[in-house]
């Protein structure tokens, strides 16, 4: 995501959040505290990935960000079609106002600031438009879709958490470790966007959404469970994939 995107979306999304927060939930920690507790090895290697490393040290060959981020902006693609699917699915005008505010968001500015992006970095946008989409990107994004169209908007939602939050988390580790080279790094303006305090508001809105899903029965836990670990096994091949430019 690119910083203007972000601190023009953003506001709603918070607006969303805060009008969505409810105060039933039961569980001694909150949902989605419970999925990464459920799932710690694979978030763990998520959001500390050898990828990441490499990014905070500066270290990461330009040629596998590149890829990287030719990759990702196929999935912004699939990421926009994915939130047509939650307004869909949406059961109310909050819901279908926070979908569509991040569809517009992703195909109105996103995008058209991804590609202003890579250019920057010498990829045109024929080039983005000719990329051929990598398998680990398809495995993730038809994942995504295929549980919003099997389950309801709350299976949608728990697929999609792994990376609106996962990269909030992962460039806050980023920022605590000792390995962390600011001071020319090509990649300082990758981990400052995250780790800053509007990406990391949108990150905690897809939070409350998650929180504010129904308290689950064991049964229905499980099954969300299932989707958040497999999203996340995902998000570390996505990783991966910029690592070895498959």
């Amino acid at each position: 995501m690119n910083q203007e995107f972000i601190s023009r979306y953003n506001f709603r999304l918070a607006q969303v959040g805060r009008k969505l927060h409810k105060t039933k939930n039961t569980f001694m920690k909150t949902l989605f505290d419970t999925l990464i507790a459920r799932t710690e090895p694979h978030w763990q290697r998520y959001t500390q990935h050898d990828f990441l490393r490499q990014i905070g040290d500066g270290t990461l060959p330009s040629e596998q960000f590149e890829h990287y981020l030719k990759q990702d902006y196929l999935f912004l693609i699939h990421f926009a079609r994915a939130f047509g699917l939650a307004a869909f699915k949406s059961r109310n005008v909050l819901e279908l106002r926070q979908a569509t505010d991040s569809l517009n968001g992703i195909i109105n500015m996103e995008l058209d600031l991804h590609i202003q992006y890579c250019q920057n970095r010498g990829i045109d946008q024929k080039t983005l438009e000719t990329t051929v989409e990598s398998t680990p990107n398809m495995a993730y994004t038809r994942y995504v879709m295929e549980r919003g169209l099997a389950g309801d908007l709350s299976d949608l939602n728990v697929a999609l958490a792994p990376c609106i939050v996962g990269y909030a988390v992962s460039a806050n580790w980023l920022q605590e470790q000792p390995f962390l080279i600011t001071k020319n790094n090509q990649y300082s303006d990758w981990i400052a966007m995250y780790s800053g305090d509007e990406y990391q508001a949108v990150a905690q809105a897809h939070r409350t959404t998650i929180n504010n899903i129904p308290t689950p029965d064991n049964t229905r836990l499980e099954e969300l469970t299932k989707t958040f670990e497999a999203a996340t096994r995902l998000e570390i091949d996505f990783w991966q994939m910029g690592l070895d430019m498959s």
